[in-house]
């Protein structure tokens, strides 16, 4: 633009003309209102912002909790030690206080994660102005800005973030900056600290810093030293590919830069970070968790365990088996349970010992096969398809699922699989699971307390939770292990017998029919106290006497003893009524069988006097807040007297002494007492035995029935060698079972069970049949022996001696009666009386002895006559007849 004067004149006049004075007017008008819209829009968007953002502010969280929502339940043995944290993948915390954190550990989070943690009020205004800086420098945003405090509040609050849009993330990151100021204006500092720390994540599943504790260095983090705190601050910023274990270099980087951090921050002296820093803690950790959690597959006792609690909300709380079994993994409940984990390991030891198993080990298989077949249909195969397979193949109807190696196994699979699967055809899922044959189940409780002190549900590894637990779940036929408890028991406690009661032991048949036998099948044994019945285990005597008590008098018995799975009156699937109440309970032949613990509550009942105690698994169980939430308080009941549990007790005695049970004599003098059980086709073995101070049961077989020979006992040799241990390590005073005052002693006679005959019983031509026996009081034999009888012999005419056969010829024999209506060959057969008495001795008859007499007379009368004739005045006649009748009246 020139500015010589014509040009300005030019200028001025432009700007005064009317039309640029209108169009400057309007240029104005114009701003004026853009300006005041701009203004106006401002203004809206501030109070529509302002509003949107108490909005935010209003719908946040209310009454909200810092404190971790889940956490690890916690099961303690009987010393009250914890032994096996429950949990899932929201809840594997252990909760800990603050004093029970160092330092060192709380400092190193803090050097890391939030310098300005004590500084603050929740928000670190100071901190967002740096990230702001540094990212916007660095054009990223990898700088985080959030306190301990809102990383809390988004873990337990708003469940970690994860929200799906920036809107979304925005309207969180508000209500967290709000709730941290509110939190940090009503919790100490040390609260949220500690909170924050039993919250955070720090890789493999582990929440919280004592569970990590544990996890990688196998202690608790109070015990935690500078290098290995820093090793945990570490994981928190990326606990998949900062911990430890899969990533020491990476976790190693991070623990050396926290170390750095306290002591900048002077947490830690120039020497306390030189040390730490050249400490290498990797290998110890890699080490530790290979060792310590390479199983972490619960034990049958914890399956057991968690199975009654469960059932025990449901039924004392009225919570849903859902909500039940969360709380139970989830509620940070603690149960303190009734195991002895000393008594468990020896237990387990002894059991999965595969020396103590003389019987060649076989498998059977587990099995389950998902097919999507190429038509998009599906099928579902499992080892009973397997088993129909090979039946139709090898045209054998027998064919089990066994096999004599793992081998041999996966070859039967193998076939099977590829006789389902044609072209086309897609594998979904498939499982091969085994289990070691012949199986094994066992349980130990305390008679005292009902209390189970050891579980062990199968020998081999255990592969699942809540698996199938042979020693609580599994019911199997007791076989003569019923006898003391459906019979014997309350036959004696009800006074209708004794231990002296004889029953003829001889070819017997059950009111069906079906013949009765014992266990060799070829002999009988004849008359059969029930003290030896109980030693040698026989069957014929055992139904004999049930027959007499009545079969519905031992169901209801066993009923008192706990047991939950006999069956009366009930309708099968084929319409026919089942019921146990009937004379093979004597035998144990029930119908769906028994499990281990119920038949070992039972016994324990008898080595406790008579005091059945409920078996319980746990004692307490309290809610997170150290509520008792679950009381199992003793529940006993008496069941028999004491003297019938004294008299039983000593029967079963002598099984261990003499009789089925000598393979589990104990090495020391413990007093021990048990009872056998053989099944039908050898498919059970058991032995129920007790000690003063426990009682314990030991089952083997297949899970499948399979029959088997147990020829060495090898069931009761691991009873034995379990029960030495205990007493060993334990260091159990030796002692005897109690006594009792309610017991007499009585001289009978075993083949009648009556008052012994003096010198007739001690003489039976076998041996003596005279034992002194135990009776409760009032129960004592009042008659003599009528089993016994003795006969007088002749020795001239080798015939029952008459009245006139003379004492010099006289010789006596003891023979035993044949019972009534008995016409079996026994063992008594030898020693009947197979003569007739009254075919008497055919040589001294009346006339011998008339005849006698007579000669006896005459030569009287010769001997008195020459008295007389030699001058013995003193002889009368009637002297002579004296003399004569007193000889005609011998």
């Amino acid at each position: 633009m020139n500015y010589n004067e014509p040009s300005i004149k030019k200028k001025r006049e432009e700007l005064s003309s009317p039309k640029k004075r209108r169009r400057t007017t309007a240029s104005a008008v114009a701003f004026r209102v853009i300006l005041f819209l701009i203004c106006a829009i401002c203004v809206s968007g501030a109070g529509l912002a302002y509003g949107s953002f108490k909005g935010i502010i209003a719908s946040a969280p209310k009454n909200v909790s810092l404190s971790p929502k889940y956490s690890s339940t916690i099961i303690y043995d009987d010393n009250n030690k914890a032994v096996q944290p429950l949990h899932d993948y929201s809840s594997n915390r252990i909760k800990v206080k603050s004093e029970e954190l160092p330092d060192n550990l709380k400092n190193a989070f803090i050097a890391i994660e939030d310098e300005r943690f004590y500084e603050h009020d929740g928000v670190d205004f100071k901190g967002i102005l740096r990230a702001l800086w540094t990212d916007l420098r660095n054009g990223s945003t990898s700088q985080g800005a959030s306190t301990l405090t809102q990383q809390l509040i988004k873990n337990n609050v708003f469940e970690a973030g994860g929200e799906s849009n920036i809107i979304a993330k925005i309207k969180r990151k508000i209500q967290e900056q709000y709730l941290a100021i509110n939190a940090e204006k009503t919790k100490p500092k040390e609260e949220i600290l500690t909170d924050y720390l039993n919250t955070i994540n720090l890789g493999k599943g582990n929440l919280g810093v004592e569970t990590a504790s544990k996890y990688y260095f196998g202690k608790s983090a109070k015990n935690l030293t500078l290098s290995e705190c820093a090793v945990l601050a570490g994981i928190t910023k990326n606990p998949t590919y900062l911990n430890p274990v899969d990533y020491p270099e990476a976790n190693d980087a991070r623990r050396k830069l926290i170390l750095k951090k306290m002591y900048q921050l002077n947490y830690i002296s120039a020497k306390e970070y030189q040390q730490a820093s050249e400490n290498n803690v990797y290998a110890k950790i890699k080490s530790h968790t290979a060792k310590g959690n390479k199983n972490s597959v619960y034990s049958y006792f914890t399956d057991a365990l968690i199975t009654q609690v469960v059932a025990d909300l449901q039924e004392q709380k009225g919570y849903t088996q859902s909500q039940a079994y969360q709380l139970v993994y989830r509620g940070g409940l603690k149960i303190y349970s009734t195991q002895n984990t000393k008594l468990q390991k020896i237990a387990d030891s002894v059991i999965n010992n595969p020396d103590n198993y003389p019987v060649a080990t076989k498998f059977s298989l587990e099995y389950k096969l998902q097919v999507t077949h190429a038509d998009s249909s599906s099928s579902t195969y499992t080892e009973i398809n397997v088993a129909s397979y090979f039946r139709k193949k090898k045209k054998d109807p027998t064919y089990k699922t066994i096999y004599n190696s793992k081998k041999e196994m996966k070859a039967a699979v193998k076939a099977f699989r590829k006789s389902v699967m044609k072209k086309g055809d897609k594998k979904k899922a498939e499982s091969i699971h085994y289990s070691m044959e012949p199986q094994l189940s066992y349980s130990l409780i305390d008679q005292k307390t009902g209390q189970v002190k050891v579980l062990v549900g199968g020998r081999g590894q255990k592969q699942d939770d809540l698996a199938l637990n042979r020693a609580t779940s599994v019911k199997r036929q007791p076989g003569s292990t019923f006898k003391i408890l459906s019979t014997y028991a309350p036959a004696i406690d009800t006074g209708s017998m004794t231990l002296a009661t004889v029953f003829d032991d001889a070819p017997y048949q059950y009111e069906n029919g079906q013949k009765v036998t014992n266990y060799v099948s070829t002999s009988y044994k004849g008359l059969t106290t029930v003290r030896d019945a109980i030693i040698d285990s026989n069957n014929i005597v055992a139904v004999k006497a049930l027959t007499d008590l009545t079969p519905q008098v031992g169901f209801d018995f066993l009923q008192k003893l706990g047991f939950t799975t006999l069956v009366n009156n009930r309708v099968s699937t084929n319409g026919t009524y089942e019921s146990d109440v009937n004379q093979s309970l004597a035998l144990g032949g029930i119908t769906d069988g028994v499990t281990n613990v119920e038949l070992t509550a039972a016994y324990a009942a008898i080595a406790n006097q008579g005091t059945y105690n409920t078996p319980v698994l746990y004692t307490t169980v309290k809610d997170s807040n150290g509520n008792v939430l679950l009381s199992n308080k003793k529940k006993s009941r008496k069941v028999i007297k004491k003297s019938t549990a004294w008299l039983l007790t000593n029967a079963m005695e002598d099984v261990v002494k003499k009789g089925t049970g000598r393979a589990a004599q104990l090495d020391s003098d413990m007093a021990v007492a048990a009872k056998t059980g053989t099944t039908s086709n050898n498919y059970d073995y058991w032995f129920c035995g007790y000690t003063p101070y426990y009682t314990a049961s030991v089952w083997t077989g297949y899970d499948y029935n399979t029959s088997f020979d147990n020829d060495e006992d090898y069931h009761k040799v691991i009873w034995k060698k379990i029960m030495d241990r205990i007493i060993s390590e334990k260091k159990q005073k030796v002692k005897s079972f109690p006594s009792n005052k309610n017991i007499k002693k009585a001289e009978i006679c075993i083949k009648s069970g009556k008052k012994a005959l003096p010198n007739v019983c001690s003489k039976d031509p076998e041996k003596s049949m005279v034992r002194t026996e135990y009776f409760a009081s009032g129960t004592v034999p009042k008659d003599s022996c009528d089993a016994h009888i003795a006969v007088t012999f002749c020795s001239k005419s080798h015939l029952v001696a008459q009245k006139f056969c003379p004492d010099k010829f006289r010789y006596t024999k003891i023979f035993r009666v044949r019972p009534k209506h008995s016409s079996h060959k026994t063992d008594d057969e030898p020693y009947f009386l197979n003569i007739d008495i009254n075919n008497k001795c055919n040589i001294h008859t009346e006339e011998w002895h008339q005849k006698k007499l007579e000669k006896k007379k005459k030569k009287q009368e010769e001997k008195l006559k020459k008295q007389q004739q030699k001058g013995n005045n003193n002889i009368t006649p009637d002297d002579i007849g004296k003399q004569i009748k007193k000889i005609l009246n011998q």
